[in-house]
């Protein structure tokens, strides 16, 4: 009887006491970065400008964040730079291949510069990237339909 008091204290006393969070390396969630949460502010005001400075100088503390080079490569194909575009997506790819968003935006792109080739190389890509009909896929196959449609 006594042990069995002395578990339920000893449970008690560490059900009251706080874990320390541990740090789970680099796959733990990112800090909030208030240049990346401005920066798509930005993009949703269509300020591509103030976009992309945000979106630069949180890009330059995270190199490696395909979602930020997908961001980049956004502002600047709003902006009407489809080389920098074309360079940021192309980036976002590279850190991550299977990067839904950059699969569509490079698409549009493309389109945008008439090769429809690399477009469907990229709606391609999303269709099996997304095992059922994702965003991402059904934007960029409608823009290519759209596309194939305004060309005849």
């Amino acid at each position: 009887m006594r042990a069995a008091i002395l578990l339920v204290a000893l449970a008690v006393t560490c059900a009251a006491t706080p874990v320390p969070a541990m740090d789970s390396g680099p796959s733990s969630a990112p800090a909030k970065d208030a240049d990346a949460d401005n920066g798509r502010k930005a993009i949703e005001a269509r300020d591509w400008k103030s976009a992309i400075e945000n979106l630069n100088r949180a890009a330059a503390r995270e190199p490696r964040n395909a979602d930020l080079q997908n961001l980049l490569g956004f502002a600047w194909r709003k902006s009407g730079n489809l080389e920098l575009a074309f360079k940021y997506y192309n980036e976002a790819l590279r850190l991550d291949a299977k990067h839904r968003g950059a699969h569509e935006y490079i698409g549009e792109a493309y389109l945008l510069v008439n090769n429809i080739a690399k477009a469907e190389e990229h709606l391609g890509a999303l269709n099996k990237l997304c095992m059922l009909p994702c965003g991402e896929y059904t934007e960029i196959r409608k823009a290519v339909e759209d596309y194939r449609r305004t060309r005849k």
